[in-house]
């Protein structure tokens, strides 16, 4: 896969997963009841690092293909070619998960 945008410093680009927004018996949750829940994604391309005070860059934990939870507030949604992407400070990023 080939991105048209390439995230500048410790930003992160993330192709949203989609919310399981029905329940295992099929039941339709509101928005309300899943607001405030982590969002999964993967990461689709990376920033070069986070910049140091020193001046020195420091890189960045994920990589391409890692599944990721965020907050639903940490991202600015940008879409490209039609595809809808979130672009992620590295540091907004809750955890990797663990396949």
């Amino acid at each position: 896969l080939f991105m048209k945008i390439q995230p500048l410093h410790d930003k992160v680009v993330v192709k949203p997963l989609t919310e399981k927004d029905i329940t295992a018996s099929g039941i339709v949750l509101p928005d309300s009841a899943t607001q405030e829940k982590p969002m999964e994604g993967e990461v689709v391309a990376v920033g070069t690092g986070k910049r140091l005070e020193n001046g020195t860059i420091s890189p960045l934990t994920v990589k391409v293909g890692d599944k990721v939870l965020f907050t639903k507030y940490a991202p600015d949604e940008v879409e490209v070619d039609g595809v809808d992407y979130l672009v992620i400070e590295e540091d907004k990023i809750l955890a990797i998960i663990q396949s």
